[in-house]
Formats: C-alpha cells, structure tokens, sequence
C-alpha cells in the first residue's frame, strides 16, 4: 500500500506532491542519480579528445553507447517492472559505474580504441531513473490525475533542469581539474543518487513478477496508438538535437562561439519554467486533444529562432527566441509522457517510459546529424530549418495517433442479433 497522503490539501499543488511521506528523500536521491545524465557524453568527448586528439573517436564511442542504451534500456526497464526498483537500479548501475571507471582507465593508459567502444557501451545498463521517479508518482498518486499532471511537470521541468547543468557542470570540472574529473565524479553521484533512491523502499511500487494474463503480457510497443506516439518522440528528440547542433554552428559563424552554453541554457530555461507553470495549472479538456495543442504551439515557436536568425542575425535576438520557444517543448514533454502512461499496460510503466526516453534519445541523435548535415552543406542559418521541419513531423505524428485512438470502438462492434435474422 502507497504511504498515507496528509488530511489537509496544501493550496500549492507541488506542496502536495512533497506532502506524501517519503516523496522528498526519492525526489532527492532521483535528482543526484538525473544530473549525470548530461554530464557523461560531454565529459567523454572532452576526454577522448583529449587524450586521443580526434573528435571522431569521441563522437563514434558515445555513438556507440547511445545506440546500446536504445537496445538494453527497455531490456533493464523490463527486469524494473518485474522484480522491483532497487532489486535491478542498483545492480545495473553498479555496472554502468564501472564501464565508466573502465573508460576512464582505458583512455589514461592508452589502451586500444575498441576498449573504449567496449567500456562505454556497458554503461547502457543505468537505470532510467525518471522513469522510476515517474512511475512511483503515478503509484502514489493513482486516481489522481491533476497530481499526477503537476508530477509530471515537475519531472519535466527536473530533466530540463539536470541537462541544462550537467554539461556545464562537466565541462567546469574537466577544465578547472583534470580532464577525466566530470566522468569520475559524475559516477559518484550516479552511485550516490540511485542508492539514496532505492533505499526509500516505503514509495517503491510492488514488483509484478511473472504474469500470464495476455493484457498485462503485452508489449507496450503493442498498445494502442503507441507506435505512433513513440516515432513522436523521436522527432521531438530530433528537435532538440537539431537546435543545440544549428545553435553552435551559427555562433561559431559569428565569432561568440563560446556564447552557444549560454544560448542553450536559455532554452532549456524557458522549458524549466514553463513546466513548472504548466504544473500548477489544473489540466482542461481531453489529454489527446491537449497533446495536439502543445504540439501546434511547439511547431508554431519554433519558427521564432529561424526568424531571428534570418531577419536580424542578431544573437541577442537569437536568445531571445530560444527563450520563448522553449516554453513550448516542455508541456509537450508532459502531455505525452502522460499519454505514455495511460496506454502503456498495467504493470509494464518503466519499461512503456524507457521506450519513450529511448525514442527521444535516438531522436536527438538524428537531428543532431540532420542538422549538421544543413549546416555544412547550406549555412548555419538555414539550419534552424531543420528543428522547424521536426516540430511540424511532431505534430503531424500526434495528429495521426490522435485519430488512430479516437475512432470509436462501435464501428468494429457486431451487428445487433435482430439486425441478422
């Protein structure tokens, strides 16, 4: 049984979250185990670069673990659901740990290129551990859903948060110590954090073990709408892979290519806070059609840094236009991870959240090539068509499962016995 809420309802709708007995230690130890999720690949660049002098090693090995983590994350997601949170978190990530500390060692000492295709891919066994903290709110807060709407804006506006600081975070530590310094304290606060989290056993959602029921055994990849709205994650994630690439590429063109962290981290700002906003509104109307309208207004403001760019050239402006499109992406966030959860089936939660994280993931992969690939063979400007044309794939998608799941299950129905005498 989930901990006891408090008799008196806070006014404050994240008040009501950390209420709940418990909530805060895991959100705590969700956050220290969240913050090196943007700091491992920067902190790896940095160090393979380094050391090796080639930039495409270092982007070819952190390809490497990004295309294991879309094999093995639903796999680990799986084995979540199945036995438990802290029965896998914690033994999965202690492997992830020391594939880290066998990069790090591979690197210092010289050792073969493989070794560090080899290290860094075992890494994809860490634990989605937004995932976790996502799927203990929906337990905690079950038949609630204005709570469960605020909590997951909440861990919206956490991921935004932790990739907003984890590579400057890296980028500091590798700088002002010693180059292998983001990577080896970045593991000592994944241990930390997945350790502090699983120890708050009290908030854990029950293991499902084995079933055999057919609905329960389902794959959430079978569920309906799913497919469609997992490929919508994908072109989101095209979305911000795009943008960070196109962003860099136009600020080097302008001399300030220092200025690009900065740049982003205004993004990743207004997504924050927009979140956070979006939280403690109460939700209004049919969660599809909500879906669709963050969309429409995602697709509709990411046209803002293409006109920046295209009528002024002005970085300033260029801010300015991130700022405000990032207010978009992030309610976007929220209403399909929502969806994510009411489609995936009972008892598959993690593993349904691990194949939209992974989706989003891949898709930050191909926009980042999509939008080099615009970069350099048109110029950084026209680059910032890219994570317009992702958007508007983003919103066509939602569009399509919106359809797909609204069709009324009477028109596959049966005829009425009388209709067939």
């Amino acid at each position: 049984m989930p901990p006891a809420r408090p008799r008196t309802t806070p006014r404050n709708p994240y008040t009501r979250l950390f209420a709940i007995p418990g909530a805060t230690a895991f959100t705590l130890g969700n956050l220290l185990a969240r913050l090196p999720m943007g700091m491992f690949s920067v902190s790896a660049v940095i160090m393979i670069s380094g050391a090796r002098g080639s930039y495409a090693l270092a982007g070819a090995v952190t390809a490497t673990g990004l295309a294991t983590t879309a094999v093995v994350a639903p796999w680990t997601a799986r084995l979540v659901d199945r036995h438990g949170q802290a029965r896998v978190a914690v033994p999965a990530t202690a492997i992830a740990a020391l594939g880290s500390l066998s990069l790090l060692l591979c690197v210092r000492y010289g050792a073969p290129d493989w070794t560090l295709f080899a290290s860094y891919a075992a890494t994809a066994t860490t634990p989605n551990t937004g995932g976790m903290s996502r799927a203990r709110w929906a337990y905690l807060l079950k038949g609630d859903a204005p709570a469960v709407h605020t909590a997951n804006s909440f861990e919206q506006a956490a991921d935004e948060l932790c990739f907003m600081l984890g590579p400057v975070l890296a980028a500091f530590l590798c700088g002002a110590l010693f180059p292998q310094a983001g990577t080896l304290i970045g593991v000592v606060l994944l241990l930390t954090g997945v350790l502090v989290f699983a120890a708050q056993r009290a908030t854990e959602p029950p293991p499902q073990g084995r079933t055999h029921s057919s609905e329960d055994a389902r794959s959430p990849l079978r569920a309906r709408g799913m497919p469609a709205l997992l490929v919508g994650f994908l072109a989101t994630g095209a979305v911000f892979g795009s943008l960070e690439v196109v962003t860099i590429a136009y600020a080097d063109e302008r001399g300030h290519k220092a200025a690009a962290g900065v740049i982003l981290a205004l993004q990743a700002a207004g997504s924050c806070a927009a979140g956070l906003v979006y939280g403690a509104v109460k939700p209004r109307g049919p969660l599809v059609r909500r879906h669709l309208l963050c969309g429409a207004a995602m697709a509709t403001l990411m046209t803002l840094p293409l006109l920046a760019v295209t009528l002024t050239g002005s970085l300033t402006a260029l801010s300015g236009a991130l700022l405000v499109a990032g207010m978009a992406t992030a309610p976007t966030m929220v209403t399909g991870m929502t969806l994510v959860q009411h489609r995936t089936p009972e008892g598959r939660l993690n593993e349904g959240m691990t194949l939209a994280v992974t989706g989003l993931l891949g898709g930050i992969a191909c926009g980042a090539a999509g939008g080099g690939w615009a970069v350099e063979r048109l110029e950084p400007a026209a680059g910032y068509w890219v994570p317009v044309a992702a958007a508007c794939l983003a919103l066509l998608l939602s569009s399509a499962q919106a359809c797909a799941t609204s069709t009324p299950r009477r028109r596959t129905a049966p005829p009425p016995a009388s209709s067939e005498a």
